[in-house]
């Protein structure tokens, strides 16, 4: 080789790492983006969208980018709003789906508590914007 491909070689090297850098990654929870126009969270390996309907909510639930049997979960959401606090069971309401009757409004914090079908329970937090 000469001196001028040693440079050229490197360059080249260095370019491929980078450019593998840029390559899109892969979630091993599917998707994070809203199935349903909600705030998506996740925790305990779930992926969970809150949606506001109505004059309730809906949460689903996802398991690795599949939906999750609703029926074998429950729960309680609290809706904080200023200093006004709001709590509603989750109940399943078909599908992935658990639904809550209460109300989000814009600002809002919501915490869901689920207990998962193991038995354990996770905290969620969602803000409503």
């Amino acid at each position: 080789m000469t001196p001028l491909i040693r440079p050229t070689a490197a360059l080249a090297v260095c370019l491929a790492l980078a450019l593998s850098s840029l390559s899109p990654t892969v979630s091993a929870h599917g998707s994070a983006k809203p199935q349903h126009g909600g705030i998506v969270q996740t925790a305990s390996d779930l992926t969970f969208e809150l949606v506001a309907q109505g004059a309730g909510v809906a949460l689903y639930v996802s398991d690795h980018g599949k939906p999750a049997d609703a029926a074998k979960f429950s729960g309680k959401l609290t809706v904080l709003t200023g200093s006004d606090k709001a709590d509603a069971d989750l109940k399943p309401a078909g599908g992935n789906k658990l639904e809550a009757a209460v109300k989000l409004d814009k600002g809002a914090k919501a915490v869901a508590t689920i207990k998962l079908p193991d038995g354990s329970a996770t905290t969620v937090r969602f803000s409503i914007k």
